[in-house]
């Protein structure tokens, strides 16, 4: 991770508190954040509203812009909030920046599924949490990431996250 400008992508299923987490995260370390949400189409946002999941050819165009954002922000450093559920969706991301490194929150299903249904303010309907949780895959041994159990306060996450994403880069 790169200090002075560093590129995290907080991810996980809904639910797991990443824009939260990745909020609180930006601020602690003075860098802009985004929720990759924002950067959905239109389309996009009717489908998962209507608890429709979104396919792959779906995805692409979303996953390309959440690429290029990170890119645009190698000089200022940004944290975003995108749930990059597949291998295959973070190398999209990396191809447009290669240096962003992945915190996966993760959570019991239970717990995701009582924070999921306790949301009144969500285009995302907690019918597709299970998808979601289907879809996922872990971050694999050669990814730059970490994983982070969600069952604490968002500040102890912030601090934990920092201080194992520091010790990373120091190796």
């Amino acid at each position: 991770m790169n200090e002075n400008a560093p590129l995290i992508c907080v991810m996980g299923v809904s639910a797991s508190g990443k824009s939260t987490v990745g909020i609180a995260l930006a601020e602690r370390l003075g860098v802009p954040f985004t929720d990759a949400d924002s950067l959905h189409s239109d389309a996009n946002r009717a489908k998962m509203n209507a608890g429709t999941a979104l396919t792959d050819d779906d995805r692409w165009p979303w996953l390309d812009a959440v690429g290029e954002r990170f890119g645009a922000a190698s000089g200022t450093g940004l944290v975003m909030a995108c749930s990059a559920l597949r291998r295959v969706y973070r190398d999209r991301i990396r191809a447009s920046a290669p240096g962003v490194v992945f915190v996966h929150l993760t959570g019991s299903p239970e717990l995701l599924a009582s924070r999921a249904g306790a949301r009144t303010d969500h285009f995302m309907p907690a019918s597709l949490l299970d998808s979601q949780i289907a879809t996922l895959e872990a971050l694999g041994d050669d990814e730059a990431g970490i994983d982070v159990t969600v069952d604490r306060a968002p500040d102890v996450l912030v601090d934990e996250i920092v201080a194992r994403l520091r010790s990373a880069s120091s190796r």
